[in-house]
């Protein structure tokens, strides 16, 4: 299949009074053509800001900002493109389903009116064929009485109806690429299900390709077809699902699943990994998993892994899999 997305040695930092924050750190992936991909890691890894880096959403200022990299999105370098540029093709061919929903939408805008504007600006449809395809993208995500949820405000509606709205705005001009950060966060397992079923739907309908953010490995394994796994702004492991879920390489990568209660398995006490992550502060030049990692050697605590292959179809960086006592 062919790349639809090639992010390549992406960095984002952010300058503060206390030190520059790596959210980044120098990561590569690519989405293809149809594909689903999951990034997973645990909160604060870097997965949203990768996710609005790629959007154009992180505005460089002095230091901080997308420092470093290329973003590829149809062979074009979205870093280069102008704001005015970046504005027709957010919403157009990429969208994003932002994480809270209740805070995304405008509060002073009616539904309606959120739905017909994307619609008005990139479609350059008239006031009426807005309204109209509004109100059947209000049905085709699942929700009833669309005439009167028009009118309504974010407010007077609930967070899975909020959600289902936010994704009505994210596909209603067809896009190539979806980005969803935490579709299902805060959703009840119904509602959940009901938001991966009608995402899995709009994908094969059209052929669009998901960027599919989240913590959750029973998402994964439902929705993704590749596997992304941050770990402090890096990228620590990489492969598709199967590979990934069967035999995972990297110790943070094992632990994430350890930590996933088993359906009918009786279980004490549900493994948590040690320790805590680390801070983006006080990075050193390091595997930044070591002080959590059961598996550590001297030369993790010196020395940065490469990320690189490990079998056919994955990826890790990872001194188990390096000729460690070279570099002790």
């Amino acid at each position: 299949m062919q790349d639809l997305l090639r992010v390549e040695h992406l960095s984002t930092h952010f300058h503060t009074d206390e030190g520059t924050v790596k959210a980044v750190d120098d990561i590569s992936f690519r989405v293809k053509k149809g594909e689903t991909v999951c990034i997973v890691g645990e909160s604060g890894c870097g997965k949203s800001i990768t996710a609005m880096s790629i959007m154009g959403l992180v505005q460089a200022q002095g230091s901080s900002g997308v420092v470093g990299g290329s973003i590829h999105f149809g062979g074009e370098n979205l870093l280069g493109l102008s704001r005015n540029e970046l504005r027709t093709l957010r919403g157009n061919e990429m969208s994003m389903i932002f994480q809270e929903p209740m805070s995304s939408l405008n509060p002073v805008m009616t539904i309606g009116e959120q739905l017909a504007e994307p619609l008005r600006i990139h479609r350059k449809l008239g006031k009426k064929a807005a309204a109209k395809q509004a109100l059947e993208l209000i049905s085709q995500v699942g929700i009833s009485r669309p005439a009167q949820i028009m009118n309504s405000y974010p407010h007077e509606l609930s967070g899975g109806m909020l959600q289902r709205i936010m994704i009505a705005i994210a596909i209603s001009c067809g896009p190539k690429l979806l980005i969803a950060d935490e579709p299902t966060t805060a959703l009840d397992v119904t509602i959940q299900a009901q938001i991966l079923d009608m995402l899995r739907t709009f994908k094969a309908e059209s052929d669009m390709s998901i960027m599919l953010i989240t913590h959750d490995l029973g998402v994964v394994a439902e929705m993704a077809d590749y596997v992304v796994v941050m770990y402090a702004g890096k990228i620590v492991e990489e492969g598709e699902v199967e590979a990934l879920f069967a035999d995972p390489k990297h110790p943070y990568t094992q632990g994430l699943l350890r930590s996933k209660p088993v359906l009918g398995q009786l279980q004490e006490e549900l493994y948590s990994i040690p320790g805590q992550v680390p801070d983006p502060l006080e990075l050193t030049e390091s595997c930044y998993f070591h002080d959590r990692c059961e598996f550590c050697m001297e030369v993790c605590k010196v020395r940065e892994p490469a990320l690189s292959s490990v079998g056919e179809r994955q990826k890790a960086a990872c001194w188990l899999y390096e000729e460690a006592s070279v570099y002790v």
